[in-house]
């Protein structure tokens, strides 16, 4: 009887581990795909004419926490309080800046998330910022590589 009982209760841990195995797990988290619009070929091999200066570097550091902080995050992690309410959530900037190239980067700083594939709530910067102060933020995005 108590073999038979051990049997039973084996089984059902194996059956349980093979449950939460295929429900996922082992993940970062993460496991969206990110679709990424093609970037116009005035932007795509564009370069920041500020990379590596360390006063744009701050004054980048200084617009992001004004005016991108609170949806993607402190540390660019697609985690800020005005974000959490927003579908699809802020994109994960770490990730963004790993993943493609800084004329992307500014491409999307410039016309915001507003089309398709992206469709997000990120407002176009055009006619907000200044293309140095664009360069700026990309500058210092770029510090988290």
């Amino acid at each position: 009887m108590m073999k038979k009982s051990l049997f039973v209760l084996l089984g059902i841990l194996v059956l349980s581990s093979l449950l939460l195995a295929a429900c996922g797990g082992g993940s970062d988290g993460d496991s969206t795909t990110v679709t990424r619009p093609e970037v116009p070929a005035e932007y795509a091999n564009l370069t920041n004419p500020l990379a590596g200066d360390t006063n744009a570097i701050q004054a980048g550091e200084n617009l992001y926490d004004a005016n991108c902080a609170s949806c993607h995050g402190d540390t660019g992690l697609g985690d800020g309080i005005a974000g959490e309410s927003l579908d699809p959530k802020p994109a994960n900037l770490v990730n963004t800046v790993k993943e493609t190239t800084e004329g992307y980067q500014h491409y999307r700083i410039l016309k915001g998330g507003m089309m398709d594939p992206v469709n997000s709530s990120m407002p176009a910067q055009e006619g907000l910022m200044s293309d140095e102060q664009i360069w700026q933020i990309v500058a210092y995005m770029n510090t988290w590589k």
